[in-house]
């Protein structure tokens, strides 16, 4: 057993990035993920891309991000065959994991009431667009569209007039979070109890669950918070700033780290319009056009070296590349090397959590296609013996 869920299976019945991106981190986790694809392509993200990679370029790099990790059975759970393989896999799993359409899991003779009698300890995460009941709760939900509804794209771009979906698809992915720390939770439960139960999120709230102060600004005090671009909705100066060579981002998120800023430019911390963050804040474009005039006198490599040094938060704007050859990232377990059936060796992005004292988790590649069948049905076998 390696890794605190060893001793946990799990059914991922999902596709596309929610529901893979929470089995995915139950697997980071060291439990062993199954994975239940149709044969006639699989999860539909293996046909996602550019980019694709591979000798034939069939390979899809969108499909690697989130499956690491599992085992590839391939089933055809519309057929009786496939019904029954996936009835003894409910049996030996403790969570299973689907973000079906609601009642699609139904109409594959899964509903939960079947379930629980096939396994009365399982912990169901189920995952929708926009909730599994409700006036709207059938609509089919991807992440941008998801995205607007939730108000995300009325918070971020340059303006209130342009919105702007988040780059990342941020509502999978804080869906499969939000999902697996219920998971979690319902495991804990399930220790006093010896029942298992059902976890529901969806995109929607997922993307809610992050507003946030955004929220509260609306809900408690009655404003409606718009697109601020690159700088804070409630901080300043909290945001990029234009230098010689680029742009610097600048976190001075009080009075202190603000006369700090303001001395190393030359501004006087203690000008009326600026002595407050309700002062900075009221007179922002301003407070902007002073910071900017001072910081183009230099690159962004002396900036961020005086800014570090008087302990003022403060970095660049890296390009993904950037990122995953920056020797902090690398530092922190953020990039695992794996061997992948086709692909030899290759890097992924790595698990976010790290624990302290444990030795190096063993990370396997996304699974080409029912690449498990037969060790699956070996495993099963030997669990019902």
């Amino acid at each position: 057993m390696q890794g605190p869920l060893g001793d946990i299976v799990v059914l991922d019945l999902s596709r596309a990035l929610a529901g893979p991106h929470a089995a995915q981190m139950l697997g980071d986790l060291g439990a062993k993920v199954i994975k239940v694809e149709h044969p006639a392509g699989g999860d539909e993200s293996r046909g996602w891309g550019p980019p694709f990679v591979g000798p034939e370029q069939d390979i899809s790099t969108y499909f690697l991000s989130a499956n690491r990790n599992k085992q590839s059975v391939a089933v055809d759970m519309k057929t009786d065959e496939g019904k029954a393989l996936v009835e003894r896999l409910v049996r030996q799993s403790d969570v299973l994991i689907e973000n079906f359409r609601s009642g699609v899991l139904d109409r594959l003779g899964f509903p939960v009431e079947r379930l629980r009698e096939l396994n009365p300890r399982l912990v169901v995460l189920s995952i929708t667009g926009f909730g599994h009941d409700g006036p709207e709760g059938g609509r089919p939900g991807y992440d941008q569209i998801a995205q607007g509804e939730a108000g995300l794209m009325s918070l971020t771009g340059p303006s209130p007039d342009e919105p702007y979906r988040v780059g990342a698809s941020i509502g999978d992915v804080l869906a499969g979070m939000y999902g697996a720390y219920g998971v979690l939770a319902a495991l804990h439960e399930r220790a006093r109890t010896g029942k298992g139960a059902v976890v529901r999120t969806s995109l929607l709230a997922a993307i809610t669950g992050v507003h946030a102060y955004h929220g509260t600004a609306w809900t408690v005090g009655g404003q409606v918070p718009r697109a601020n671009g690159n700088h804070h909705a409630s901080i300043a100066p909290y945001g990029a700033f234009r230098c010689a060579d680029g742009m610097v981002q600048i976190a001075a998120a009080n009075d202190a780290l603000w006369r700090k800023v303001a001395t190393l430019l030359d501004i006087d911390p203690d000008l009326p319009q600026y002595a407050t963050n309700r002062d900075r804040f009221a007179h922002r474009d301003d407070l902007i056009r002073d910071m900017e005039t001072a910081l183009a006198k230099h690159d962004r490599a002396h900036w961020l070296a005086e800014l570090d040094r008087l302990g003022v938060p403060a970095g660049a704007i890296r390009s993904i590349d950037e990122v995953y050859e920056w020797e902090q990232t690398r530092s922190q377990g953020l990039v695992v090397e794996v061997d992948h059936p086709v692909l030899g060796t290759i890097s992924l992005p790595g698990p976010p959590l790290r624990f302290d004292g444990a030795p190096p988790f063993p990370h396997t590649a996304p699974p080409a296609l029912g690449q498990h069948n037969d060790e699956v049905l070996v495993w099963l076998e030997e669990r019902e013996r």
